[in-house]
């Protein structure tokens, strides 16, 4: 959902992964379980009736992150590439935030896979308080539990992205 390229309004989508096993030989290696890829996929349906399709996927490269995106993707219909993001993995919300502020300006819609607490601290950095009030007091009382999102509006690009700098226009946390 492209609204301009050059400065206008965009969209960031923040993810948090689905429901991942408990176990696997390493952490970056657990997959999503049964319920983390109805989940995901369910999320991905919600976001296309929402009217959001994503220009770029920004997403962990932890397998969990990656298989999120793809069922989202198959939820939403949609053929994006996304890029695999070691930094991601690991980053904070500063520097997740930084990460953002490097996306292409010709990127209008952009969807971001990641984990906690990274994507439940950068939803509320970026929330400039004045969006949807149902969909903050939602964000709020629910947490940022496995396969919720929080969809921003932006204005500017990505280079500007601060703080204080996003309005929430919804939450959404599945019931798969």
């Amino acid at each position: 959902m492209q609204e301009s390229t050059s400065g206008g309004r965009r969209r960031l989508v923040l993810v948090r992964h689905a429901k991942a096993e408990p176990t696997a030989p390493t952490d970056h290696e657990r997959d999503l379980s049964t319920r983390g890829r109805a989940d995901a996929e369910e999320a991905g349906r919600w976001l296309a009736g929402a009217g959001l399709v994503p220009d770029a996927a920004l997403v962990s490269d932890a397998r969990r992150a990656h298989e999120t995106w793809l069922h989202l993707a198959l939820g939403g219909s949609w053929d994006v590439e996304p890029e695999l993001s070691p930094a991601l993995y690991a980053a904070g919300p500063d520097s997740a935030l930084d990460l953002l502020r490097e996306t292409s300006p010709e990127v209008g819609s952009l969807v971001v896979v990641g984990h906690n607490p990274t994507m439940a601290y950068l939803a509320e950095l970026l929330d400039d308080g004045d969006g949807d009030g149902e969909a903050t007091t939602s964000m709020l009382v629910r947490g940022f539990p496995p396969a919720a999102l929080a969809v921003f509006e932006v204005d500017g690009t990505w280079g500007d992205l601060a703080p204080g700098t996003a309005r929430l226009t919804s939450f959404h946390v599945g019931e798969a």
